[in-house]
């Protein structure tokens, strides 16, 4: 579908046109006066000739020509309709002002209506229930909210809140954006539609994402498109979502829940993950200026004329795990020539507020330290106080002039912070940034944005193979059915993952021949496929070595369950977890630190699917319980790669099967190898298709 009529319109049509104070339809008019669209502007209206200045025509069929973009401020029965006309007339596309659709229950079918309009026509539709679309590159404005205009930047914002919309446009911390899109209840265009586009779109630097849902499949698309064109994302997700019914009955459920998978799936496409609405916008307003490390050595200095404000930066630095290298020799003896005597050339650096406001001295010290061959990037703490004048306000440019000449000839990335937000001037934010110098606005946001820009960029064809997955995982889901653990592991076994030698005891003497066929050192369990978490339940009977043993274990647990499972004791291993699930916005692997205890460890990785074994075993590497992995402490190394390629495997068997859910927990892994001890799945139901009825 083409947005580029409704994002760079060459002419408008507002439907609900009026010259009623305080009304949408009012308020898109003076927005497009207020920020200079150039081209024609209709109103549509049976009851008026003209609105605020601008001529109106009774129906969009009565247009002059077909609009590029057709703004609806209509009450919601009508809106339909005029999607209708507007798809027949040729348009570009709509916004839709309008409420009363599919976020109250009383709106679906009016929801229904619009999309089916829409569809008709191939018609790309921004909401309903939304504000709209600011385009400030292109002096457009198809939005229902007050609205101030301002130069273009960089940055572009695509939040489902319209609320985040309308404040990040008041913002005064030296952010300009490129495009806004407040996408409401989006009907008919996503999230992941307005990603796809901004990503080729000129003078797109960073997209800020505000989402409340997860995109779905397309939004791997997009974040690839993003990855090809050079456009970093951050991205906020709220509404922690619970997992299905199905995986919150296994463990990988309450480890990997859907946000978690979310967050797993941002990271690998190298977008930044934010935790407020500040930090979005400020990660965005960095991303969209600042230059990818070049990963030369990765290390951060910074800059400072305050002790407290040294002591400070280092400590959330650590907190944060940036690197504060300290500086080679050489350049401590030229620091050494350019600082006070009572500065000491040190990171943090605080030169001290005795050479505050000297231009040349500031400007060598942002050079000479980003000359350090350990320094990838340079934060300088800046604050102004608002409303300056006279010789002080000369010396805070004078301090800003300084920096933006060392910046200039620095082999390192030089970004400025504030130490507190409201201490981030906008003329002087603004002033560094068309410098190319990030300015953020907060010393603990500044650190966090100094270390994304050292974030890789992702692949975008893997990004595309990871969308494939989840489009296919999506198709016909209608939820899954629990197997038992003997069906599951037959499946596995049969696909070539390693798990325990066993089978099915028809009775105590079939459990005793069983112990004997096995080597006489058995685990006895309940299968079924209802029950789940089995040693918490007394479901399991382990180290069974003998005839009596076996036949009390087989007594009491076909009590239990529909049948009885008898397996060959595994050799004693670390236990771990290795889980698959499709059931989040990707499908995804789950691998960390298993047994009884692993939703109390909470060691896990998420790796999205597909999945190779290199990928997997950098996963269980990134584990803080790495070390008992690798022989730490004096334990003897386990087989990583042997739980790399069964993991792999399942993530194979997941999709080879139409399976929801494996879970393996534990599988035991020692220097010899990795085998499967207790596995859960779920295979996905086929949704039942009625017969066709001849009809006579």
């Amino acid at each position: 579908m083409d947005l580029s009529r409704l994002f760079r319109p060459r002419s408008v049509a507002v439907v609900g046109a009026t010259d009623r104070p305080g009304s949408y339809g009012a308020q898109a008019l003076l927005n497009l006066e207020a920020i200079g669209f150039a081209g024609p502007v209709w109103g549509v209206n049976p009851g008026r000739t003209s609105a605020l200045g601008r001529p109106c025509v009774p129906s969009l069929g009565d247009l002059p020509a077909a609009a590029d973009a057709v703004i609806v401020s209509v009450p919601a029965a009508g809106v339909a309709a005029a999607v209708e006309e507007a798809g027949a007339r040729g348009c570009g596309g709509a916004v839709v002002f309008s409420a009363g659709f599919a976020e109250f229950a009383g709106g679906v079918e009016l929801q229904r209506d619009l999309v089916a309009a829409a569809a008709r026509h191939g018609l790309p539709v921004c909401g309903p229930n939304c504000n709209g679309i600011v385009a400030m590159h292109a002096r457009s404005a198809l939005w229902g909210d007050a609205l101030t205009p301002r130069d273009p930047g960089a940055v572009a914002l695509i939040s489902q809140s319209g609320n985040v919309a309308v404040n990040a446009l008041a913002t005064r911390r030296g952010l300009r954006f490129h495009t806004v899109v407040a996408s409401g209840n989006q009907a008919v265009l996503s999230a992941a539609d307005y990603l796809g586009f901004l990503a080729s779109d000129p003078g797109v630097g960073a997209v800020a994402l505000y989402l409340e849902d997860d995109g779905g499949p397309g939004l791997c698309d997009g974040l690839a498109a993003c990855a090809e064109n050079g456009v970093r994302v951050a991205v906020l997700k709220v509404g922690s979502s619970a997992a299905g019914a199905d995986a919150a009955a296994a463990h990988s459920g309450a480890l990997a829940g859907d946000q978690r998978i979310f967050r797993a799936l941002i990271e690998e496409a190298g977008a930044v993950w934010a935790d407020d609405v500040h930090e979005l916008l400020e990660l965005a307003k960095t991303l969209a200026v600042g230059r990818r490390s070049r990963h030369r050595a990765g290390g951060l200095a910074i800059m400072t004329c305050s002790g407290g404000d040294s002591a400070q930066g280092a400590d959330e630095a650590e907190r944060l795990g940036v690197s504060l290298p300290a500086f080679a020799p050489a350049t401590c003896e030229r620091l050494r020539e350019l600082l006070p005597a009572a500065a000491t050339a040190a990171n943090p650096l605080d030169y001290t507020a005795i050479i505050w406001g000297d231009t040349a001295a500031l400007s060598g010290l942002v050079r000479t330290v980003g000359a350090d061959p350990s320094i990838d990037r340079v934060l300088v703490f800046y604050d102004q106080p608002p409303d300056l004048d006279g010789a002080v306000k000369e010396s805070w440019d004078a301090v800003r002039e300084g920096v933006i000449a060392g910046a200039a000839v620095s082999d390192a990335e030089t970004i400025v912070s504030s130490t507190l937000p409201e201490l981030l001037d906008d003329k002087a934010a603004w002033r560094f940034i068309e410098a190319g110098i990030p300015a953020v606005a907060g010393l603990r946001t500044g650190l966090r944005c100094a270390a994304a820009l050292s974030r890789p960029a992702g692949d975008p064809g893997r990004l595309r193979e990871i969308a494939a997955a989840a489009r296919a995982a999506r198709k016909d889901r209608t939820g899954g059915n629990w197997i038992s653990e003997f069906e599951a592991k037959s499946l596995l076994r049969a696909a070539g993952v390693s798990v325990v030698e066993g089978r099915l005891a028809g009775d105590e003497d079939d459990a005793a021949l069983a112990l004997a066929e096995l080597g006489g050192n058995v685990a006895v369990k309940v299968n079924d496929a209802s029950v789940h978490h089995k040693s918490e339940l007394g479901a399991v009977c382990l180290g069974v070595r003998d005839e009596p043993a076996v036949r009390t274990a087989y007594r009491r647990l076909s009590g239990l369950g529909a049948g009885v499972l008898v397996e060959r004791m595994a050799p004693p291993g670390l236990e771990l977890i290795v889980a698959a699930r499709t059931d989040a916005v990707v499908p995804a692997l789950v691998v960390g630190l298993g047994g009884i205890w692993t939703e109390v460890l909470d060691d896990v990785a998420v790796v999205p699917l597909p999945a190779d074994a290199g990928r997997i075993e950098q996963a269980l590497r990134s584990l803080r319980g790495v070390p008992l992995l690798t022989g730490g402490r004096g334990t003897v190394p386990a087989d990583l790669a042997a739980v790399a390629r069964l993991a792999e495997r399942v993530g194979e068997v997941l999709v080879e099967e139409s399976l929801d859910l494996i879970e393996l927990n534990p599988v035991f892994v020692g220097p010899g190898g990795a085998v499967a001890v207790d596995a859960a799945a779920t295979r996905r139901r086929v949704p039942v298709v009625a017969p066709a009825v001849a009809v006579s």
